[in-house]
């Protein structure tokens, strides 16, 4: 519901709760007033024209406090005369609030009460409908819960003797490796084997030192110096 009002020579649109200045009305912060220039009334479809009044219509309001509105410049200058006026104007206004609107027995302020107290029960209604399912919620997991633990106290439990062949581990494959022959022989024998020259190592050791040898023959074959004839022979 809205309406339109006048006061002070000008025209507001008003609603339940809406806050408007209005000039300087006599008046103190915290009173009520009743403005009864009510020009028009909406109220859904239902629209109602005054000429120039809506007859047993009213809008009250709260006087909320005085204030002052934005200064306005006045200049004024006289062409050709040198003459020059500048004024600062502030118009001081009063600021209400609409606390309910009346026409024809109808209010907006119950209509606004009757709304809340509707919304409040449907509230109620909804947290009451949560909490019921909440409860069934909690009621079913607990079902749940014990039907669980039954099948689980239900199934036969493995015995010592088939747990142990399960985890028993597997067999060690025997080292094959040279450290581990070497390890395993001195555990027989009860010392390390001495470790022998090989065929081929010897074969290769005895073709070098032959090689070395001729070498060094030819080399003393060759710094040999020549000997020559001596005076005897001659």
């Amino acid at each position: 519901m809205y309406a339109v009002i006048e006061t002070g020579g000008k025209q507001y649109r008003v609603e339940l709760g809406t806050e408007l200045e209005v000039d300087l009305l006599d008046t103190q912060p915290g009173q009520a007033v009743t403005l009864d220039r009510v020009l028009l009334v909406a109220d859904g479809d239902d629209t109602s024209i005054g000429r120039p009044l809506v007859e047993g219509a009213a809008v009250e309001a709260e006087v909320v406090r005085r204030d002052r509105g934005e200064k306005l410049v006045v200049f004024k200058y006289g062409p050709k005369t040198r003459r020059r006026v500048k004024k600062g104007h502030r118009q001081e206004l009063t600021v209400l609030r609409i606390t309910d609107l009346r026409v024809g027995g109808r209010s907006a302020a119950e209509s606004a009460r009757k709304a809340e107290r509707d919304a409040k029960t449907e509230r109620q209604r909804l947290e009451e409908a949560a909490a019921r399912q909440a409860a069934e919620d909690a009621a079913l997991a607990a079902k749940l819960a014990e039907r669980t633990k039954a099948e689980t106290d239900a199934k036969p439990k493995p015995t010592a003797g088939g747990r142990a062949s399960k985890t028993e581990p597997a067999a060690k494959a025997e080292p094959t490796t040279k450290a581990s022959k070497a390890t395993s022989a001195v555990d027989e024998k009860g010392a390390a084997p001495r470790r022998g020259r090989t065929k081929a190592s010897t074969a290769s050791a005895d073709a070098a030192s032959t090689t070395s040898t001729d070498t060094n023959q030819a080399k003393g074959t060759a710094d040999t110096p020549k000997r020559g004839r001596t005076k005897k022979s001659e």
